[in-house]
């Protein structure tokens, strides 16, 4: 019994208890190729909440969270009046259950009692010829004269048998199949702290050494030769396997037939659950569901569990060990989540970690409130970690703190005193400012204004009225500056101006006269030669007409001594590609949309909206700029399409390059990155949105929110703009409408 379970069977399905707050639970297919909606969360809206579940032979059963009553569904679904609990057994509280093959037994108590015992109750599950589950009677097979005399702490039941352990210490067996399990007798003397059951056997954690002790049928291997010399807090049983998690580290250790290369490396659990061939669990770092599978397994790639956070464990009332914490809710990120208990005097208590996987080191003990932290080796600066860390390999440390590492490394260059002096110097600066309409790669930057928790303004739907008033327009006529204006205004275009280089030239920042802050590109002189005076002006009159909240407004332009100078607005926050690969301040998923909406409203105007029309030819996410209340604006596209392009043709290049942001967006992984398999972000990302499997694309180092739908729309928007066929393109107008609804729904939030 767990915070999530899973049946046997032809028809494996997985349950799990939410995050929410509202002890909520959710259903997955665990061979579900086609991870569709309907199918994935089948029970999601019938099941009531629950505060624990167990999985039998082709059905489940759950404490209800409010009664603590039993309820057992089968997989033709769930309702009241098929609950699959005898009529004699549906009024009584129970604190503990373990479903078996075609038996459940359950311990008399509430599980929100500070009482964690007592007598059992069995009841079978009858099976129709045809398969189907169709009603339940209370059991004569699990009657046992013994067994009603003893008070249980908990059970688990398999084929023909349940186990439990006695208040008092020991285990006690009884069923008609309890003889197969090769024990001396049908009492066990020792003392466990949990059970584990398969069909045929199971397994036992000893309270003093944390090792496993196993029992089972003589001709079952699935049991035998568990891991030797380490502890362990949780047991998990498939068919032929069992799985565990390790006391030091929360890693996982599985024995018996098993596919050792797809249990997840360098991530720890707090809860697993086993079907016959898989294994799901529940990340301690984020409360995400991972899976992995077994030997005989044919196509895992079809075992994508939902993007839901879920419950690290069992709401109760008992106070927890010394070895336990109480799991703070306040870790999860959700300003009115207090608890994830519907009852606010209970709590979960969770097995404390004492070591780190590899690449990270403990930075903090356990606490009665909170598990250790774990921090990446990348990051280690003393001796009490490095002597964790040059144990370990430096190719286990996760790519993600690859640029951590490289950090480091400059860092441990330098002399200590120098960078103390300039990370003090720099980081008591109100914030430091990023770049404009920049093409190239920017400055190292030590602080930086976050836009994860600043104010986000919204534009108003007339662009005239999104112009910040820090602005001065030109309409008309291009507002044309002096070129000794602009040099006094970035300081003799000196180096430390600089903010970025690419094509085009060079970047400054740049201090008007009157205080305005602007930015300001100058030509390099190739970029002279090739442009026609004329026809430089010309076009710098149309796009000093180009007025909108999310583009990168053009102020004027200086045209003296050959320069040829462009004055835009200053855009503090720098680039989108910067906060997703540059390791900026991290973006929440509520502004990945709405940046994604802007900046689709940004390629839309330019399409749309100006004549003639604006083709960007080059979108990607290093020409989103985010400003000073983290709006999306696009920037570079200064040129007009030229006379004899086919503008639909340019249009279409926009609307597949602005699919491929929001692949970035929503995977947080970059465009074209060589350490990929494949490297190419659509060739990756885009089969398995068309096999309905967007959920895998999904960027799992952002909390997730409560309803990842949008997310799943947000994919299959991607899908629309890239696709191949010109028949079925769509505009970006199509695109801003879709992602604008996207956005209002809310549900995100």
């Amino acid at each position: 019994m767990g915070p999530i379970a899973a049946s046997f069977g032809d028809y494996s399905l997985f349950c799990a208890i939410d995050a929410s707050g509202k002890q909520a639970v959710i259903c997955w297919d665990a061979n579900n190729s086609s991870s569709s909606a309907s199918t994935s969360f089948r029970y999601s809206a019938a099941l009531p909440p629950m505060a624990a579940l167990s999985g039998g032979d082709g059905f489940l059963c759950g404490i209800l969270a409010d009664t603590s009553q039993a309820s057992c569904w089968d997989s033709t679904g769930f309702s009241k009046t098929s609950d699959l609990v005898p009529s004699v057994f549906k009024p009584n509280a129970y604190s503990h259950l373990a479903a078996g093959k075609d038996h459940v037994c359950a311990i008399r108590g509430s599980y929100f009692s500070e009482i964690d015992s007592g007598t059992v109750d069995c009841w079978d599950i009858v099976i129709l010829s045809g398969g189907n589950t169709s009603t339940s009677k209370q059991s004569t097979r699990f009657y046992d004269q013994n067994a009603t005399t003893l008070v249980f702490r908990k059970l688990v039941s398999g084929d023909g048998f349940t186990c439990g352990i006695i208040r008092d210490g020991g285990i006690s067996c009884w069923g008609p199949h309890s003889n197969n399990l090769a024990i001396a007798s049908t009492t066990i003397p020792a003392n466990f702290v949990t059970l584990s059951s398969g069909v045929d056997s199971f397994c036992g954690i000893l309270q003093m050494s944390g090792e496993i002790k196993c029992w089972g049928n003589n001709n079952s291997n699935s049991y035998t030769n568990p891991p030797l010399g380490t502890r362990f807090v949780s047991l998990a049983a498939g068919d032929h396997h069992y799985c565990g998690i390790r006391e030091d580290n929360h890693g996982i250790e599985c024995w018996g037939s098993f596919n050792s290369s797809s249990i997840p490396k360098n991530s720890g659990f707090l809860s697993i659950a086993s079907s016959n061939t898989l294994t799901c669990g529940i990340r301690e770092t984020d409360l995400v569901l991972d899976c992995w599978f077994s030997a005989n397994t044919s196509s895992p790639e079809n075992y994508d569990p939902p993007l839901q956070l879920c419950s690290p464990g069992l709401c109760t009332a008992l106070t927890c060990d010394p070895n336990m914490f109480a799991f703070n809710a306040s870790l999860l990120n959700e300003p009115d989540l207090n608890s994830l208990c519907v009852r606010k005097d209970l709590r979960i208590c969770s097995p404390c970690g004492l070591n780190c996987s590899d690449g990270f080191f403990p930075s903090s003990v356990c606490t009665a409130n909170a598990d250790r932290v774990c921090t990446s080796c990348s990051l280690c600066q003393n001796s009490s970690c490095s002597e964790i860390c040059k144990l370990q390999s430096p190719s286990k440390i996760q790519p993600k703190h690859w640029d951590q590492l490289r950090q480091l490394l400059l860092i441990i260059g330098s002399t200590a005193s120098g960078l103390l002096l300039i990370l003090v110097a720099w980081c008591v600066l109100p914030r430091v400012v990023i770049s404009t309409a920049d093409e190239g790669k920017k400055k190292n930057r030590f602080c930086l204004f976050s836009c994860t928790h600043g104010p986000h303004k919204e534009f108003d739907e007339n662009p005239d009225q999104n112009i910040p008033l820090s602005v001065g327009p030109c309409p008309g006529i291009a507002q044309v500056f002096r070129l000794s204006e602009l040099k006094d205004a970035t300081n003799g275009f000196k180096e430390f101006n600089e903010l970025g280089r690419g094509t085009y030239g060079f970047v400054y920042k740049a201090v008007l006269s009157d205080g305005r802050q602007v930015a300001v590109k100058r030509a390099n002189a190739a970029t002279i030669i090739h442009t026609n005076s004329r026809d430089f002006e010309t076009e710098l009159e149309i796009l000093c007409n180009v007025r909108h909240g999310n583009i990168v407004n053009l102020l004027g332009y200086c045209a003296e001594m050959g320069e040829r100078l462009l004055v835009y607005e200053y855009i503090p926050n720098g680039t989108l590609h910067d906060h997703l690969h540059g390791g900026l301040s991290s973006l929440n998923w509520t502004l990945r949309l709405r940046i994604a909406m802007q900046a689709a409203k940004g390629l839309e105007y330019l399409h749309k909206e100006v004549v003639p029309p604006i083709v960007h030819r080059d979108v990607k996410s290093s020409k989103i700029l985010l400003d000073a209340d983290c709006g999306a604006r696009i920037a570079d596209f200064g040129l007009l399409t030229p006379i004899g392009r086919d503008v639909n043709a340019d249009m279409r290049m926009d609307v597949y390059g602005f699919g491929v942001v929001i692949l970035e967006i929503l995977s947080g992984r970059k465009g074209y990155d060589g350490d990929c398999v494949p490297p190419n972000i659509v060739d990756w990302a885009l089969p398995l949105i068309k096999q309905g499997r967007a959920a895998a694309i999904i960027d799992r180092y952002v909390p997730l929110p409560k309803n990842v739908e949008p997310l799943l729309k947000l994919a299959d928007i991607a899908e629309l703009a890239l696709r191949h066929d010109h028949n079925e393109n769509v505009s970006m107008s199509d695109l801003a409408v879709l992602l604008d609804q996207l956005v209002k729904d809310g549900l995100i939030l």
